[in-house]
């Protein structure tokens, strides 16, 4: 990589997950030139994710959606800032955005005749795959054009200050007895599982002698999904619902024997982490959005096929039921706040039989394993 880039930008305007999954850009820059300094633009509300992380210098956020006005003030504040800036997004404003902030900028773009103007601003770019490529791998592709070695795995990161929150809320956190954490509400209706199958899963897991930890979000619906699976659990379950921020989760996560969610960015972070994670999935596609395995290298398209449970070191996809599994919309309706039959009928029994098998490996180490 060119020596002279002492400030580097890299631009994720998108969901929690997308962000996390371009950490990997940002610690193989890092690896490559350590005194660099590299900082990140991310949609207002998906910072949390990247804030403790030690590889970058600051954060700029900017609204989903944001108006003329706040565009054009962010584009004055990053204007030719930077020695390099790269989008790990396709889309017409995360490029434009890095046209701006960098002097020298490249990018992901999409195939299509509408992308003319970007293949002229770019002074680099690879072509988008959205279909057969990992997210991971497909932002690592950037890095081809500069020479830098790839490092592949998410960086999942947390302060002191959030150690400490999430022993004010899980006081055993640090204790003998082993627990599971159980992911139970997705920020999109068309991922979730059942809240019967979430209390059976948790009843035999605490049967197990393993104490349930349960996490979610804080809406409405959420929190009356959380409460019905809270009523067919045991007593002694730790609900973390509401009450730890995602940087605080962190350090809960990395002590788990064991997690089950669904397509979330909190999966994500199991998975990086190294924990024995169990995802969910429906509709998603895995091979772009299956959860990376830590430590997994970069070295083909993708650790995951798109049919078929299957597991990858640490990590095992779970595919519901169906043959038009994954059919890659937003819910059987076709939005985010409809059901995914796929993941309604999944039975529990197929999930306690892949914890099952979890719980009782003894070592960590890649593998492929074919349900």
């Amino acid at each position: 990589m060119n020596k002279t880039y002492e400030s580097v930008l890299v631009v994720c305007t998108r969901r929690i997950g997308d962000v996390l999954l371009a950490t990997p850009v940002i610690r193989s820059l890092k690896a490559a030139v350590p005194q660099a300094a590299i900082d990140m633009l991310v949609f207002r509300g998906t910072e949390d994710v990247v804030t403790a992380n030690p590889d970058i210098r600051r954060v700029w956020t900017v609204s989903p959606g944001a108006s003329v006005r706040e565009s054009l003030t962010m584009l004055s504040q990053i204007w030719r800032r930077y020695d390099l800036a790269l989008s790990v997004l396709p889309g017409d404003r995360p490029v434009f955005y890095a046209w701006a902030a960098g002097r020298r900028s490249m990018a992901t773009v999409t195939p299509e005749r509408k992308s003319w103007w970007k293949r002229l601003l770019l002074d680099g770019l690879e072509s988008f795959d959205n279909f057969d490529t990992h997210t991971v791998v497909m932002n690592l592709r950037l890095l081809r054009l500069l020479g830098v070695a790839a490092v592949a795995t998410p960086v999942v990161t947390w302060a002191p200050e959030d150690e400490v929150a999430a022993r004010a809320v899980f006081q055993d956190m640090d204790g003998s007895e082993r627990y599971a954490v159980l992911h139970v509400t997705p920020k999109f209706v068309y991922k979730a599982w059942t809240a019967s199958g979430w209390a059976m899963l948790g009843r035999w897991i605490r049967d197990c002698g393993l104490k349930v930890v349960v996490v979610g979000g804080t809406s409405v619906d959420e929190r009356g999904t959380v409460a019905r699976i809270l009523d067919g659990l045991p007593p002694d379950v730790i609900d973390l619902t509401g009450r730890v921020t995602l940087r605080a989760l962190g350090p809960i996560l990395s002590r788990a024997a064991l997690y089950v969610g669904t397509d979330t960015a909190v999966t994500h972070m199991a998975a990086a982490l190294g924990v024995p994670t169990i995802a969910l999935f429906g509709p998603s596609n895995p091979v772009k959005w299956g959860p990376w395995p830590s430590a997994w290298p970069a070295d083909s398209p993708s650790p995951w096929k798109r049919v078929g449970s299957q597991q990858r070191g640490n990590v095992y996809v779970l595919q519901g039921e169906g043959d038009c599994v994954p059919c890659l919309h937003e819910g059987c309706e076709r939005h985010v706040n409809s059901m995914s039959d796929c993941l309604q009928q999944l039975p529990v029994s197929r999930v306690i039989e892949v914890a099952e098998q979890m719980l009782q490996r003894q070592h960590r180490h890649p593998a492929i394993v074919e349900a």
